[in-house]
């Protein structure tokens, strides 16, 4: 591993690339290079990879760097594999436990007070640290580069292979920065800094790079909003997203299970005091976002950039635009059943799901419940924590009496309604306001309809049956951030 920690010329580079390059093990001029991985995190959809490592008579190299928790498959409903879904997803959640014994990796498994969604256990235990590299068979990996990390999702033989040999070929991607400055306005939270930026650079904005994210606002976010910005940074095509680590970041980490001890916390937060990016550092992309200007946020399409202010109107296919995307509009409002000019606060919904990797942690929580508290629900409503210990926390708050109250099924953690693939799943041609991230045709359910929006805007549309501005929630007296 190459280390250039003492290189005077590593202090202007990037962030992205002083963590790559100490994690590099073979370097090449052309192609993909070998990289040292730190650590990968295991859920049960894991199995192809431990059946071809079993195959091969392969072993787990280092057990110790790796992680296991159920989640996508898992029920919400209840602890017990029984309660799964169906028989073959209970077998799923069974063989897991076994490949993770066989493999003598660390599991967190279903009744494991530590189990939950993969991207919110990393950062939660400790697992996830600054200046690691850091995988999981899973494409929102890129949450925990919140913490300062390279995280990105891979494939279940790159997975095998990193088991087995606790090295990837990657190719090295281009390095983005995006600088949002000012300061959000009271109502509008990280969920909605994302979907804006998402808005303006498209899809396929990122592609090819690592997103860096920079600026007052990003500086003032805690690290749960950070791991919210960074998980949806590929769904602009990024193949990760990183926030600098600084005072927030070690305040999170420490005391955490699997961070550095007492005895060597000073000498690790002195590393980590070397990685932000330099003054002078040089990225291949820059985007400027003026934070003061973001207002909070719906999607009235089928991609994460199909996203507009609420106090804006379904748009129609632009004939300014090319006619791969006038096609697309159009596609996405037949699948919809909206028409174009509709005010969004017009728009009723059938039902919300507060849940994911993206907004099921204890402050995405606290945001929906001060929203509900001493309300009620119109329409059916379901929380889901992202982890038995955000769910743990949540009711020592009493956070799960003021859902109850307001009428939302209060769950175990788990992937839930945002993956469907585990009994929690949106009807054919509902509607469903979501903290997900995707709404993707079929992503909550086969013909189901997803909008997505942060938990403070899910809660609003549960009090009123449609898209809602929290906004109007927020009295003199009211708790609303």
């Amino acid at each position: 591993m190459t280390d250039h920690m003492g290189d005077a010329g590593s202090r202007t580079k990037a962030m992205f690339d002083k963590i790559w390059d100490r994690h590099v093990v073979v370097a090449r001029a052309q192609g993909p290079s070998l990289i040292y991985i730190d650590r990968d995190i295991i859920h049960e959809g894991s199995f192809h990879a431990f059946a071809d490592m079993k195959r091969r008579g392969l072993t787990v190299r280092k057990p110790k760097q790796m992680f296991g928790t159920p989640d996508h498959y898992v029920p919400t409903t209840g602890r017990m594999i029984g309660d799964a879904a169906t028989p073959e997803i209970a077998r799923m959640i069974s063989q897991f436990d076994e490949n993770m014994s066989w493999g003598g990796i660390r599991n967190f498994g279903l009744r494991d007070p530590r189990q939950g969604i993969v991207h919110v256990v990393g950062p939660e235990q400790g697992i996830t640290l600054p200046g690691l590299t850091l995988v999981c068979s899973d494409s929102h990996t890129s949450t925990h580069g919140a913490l300062g990390a390279i995280a990105f999702g891979i494939g279940q033989s790159e997975n095998a292979h990193v088991m087995a040999t606790q090295t990837l070929w990657q190719a090295r991607p281009k390095t983005m920065r995006i600088t949002i400055d000012g300061r959000l306005a009271r109502g509008v939270h990280a969920k909605d800094v994302i979907l804006a930026i998402i808005g303006k650079i498209g899809a396929a904005g990122a592609g090819g790079h690592a997103i860096e994210y920079a600026g007052a606002v990003v500086r003032a976010m805690s690290i749960e909003e950070r791991l919210t910005i960074c998980n949806m940074s590929i769904e602009a095509a990024a193949r990760c997203g990183m926030v600098a680590p600084d005072d927030t970041t070690f305040a999170y980490l420490h005391g955490r299970p699997f961070a550095p001890n007492e005895q060597d916390w000073d000498a690790a937060v002195s590393y980590w005091r070397t990685l932000p990016s330099g003054d002078d550092a040089r990225f291949d992309s820059e985007v400027s976002i003026d934070g003061s200007a973001i207002e909070p946020m719906v999607t009235w399409g089928t991609s994460p950039e199909d996203a507009l202010p609420i106090s804006g109107h379904v748009p129609g296919p632009d004939p300014k635009a090319d006619l791969q995307r006038q096609d697309a509009v159009a596609r996405a409002l037949r699948y919809m059943g909206l028409e174009a000019g509709t005010a969004l606060t017009d728009i009723a919904i059938d039902r919300v799901f507060i849940g994911s990797c993206t907004n099921s942690r204890l402050e995405d929580l606290r945001s929906a419940a001060a929203v509900l508290d001493g309300r009620r629900a119109v329409v059916p409503a379901m929380v889901v924590p992202g982890s038995t210990g955000v769910k743990l926390a949540a009711e020592a708050e009493g956070l799960d009496a003021i859902f109850r109250n307001a009428g939302f099924e209060w769950r175990e953690s788990g992937c839930s309604m945002c993956a469907a693939m585990n009994g929690d799943f949106v009807r054919p041609q509902e509607r469903c306001a979501s903290t997900s991230n995707r709404n993707f045709v079929g992503r909550q359910g086969p013909n189901a309809r997803t909008h997505l929006m942060s938990p403070a805007m899910a809660a609003a549309a549960a009090l009123t049956g449609r898209l809602t501005d929290v906004r109007q929630f927020m009295g003199a007296r009211s708790g609303v951030q």
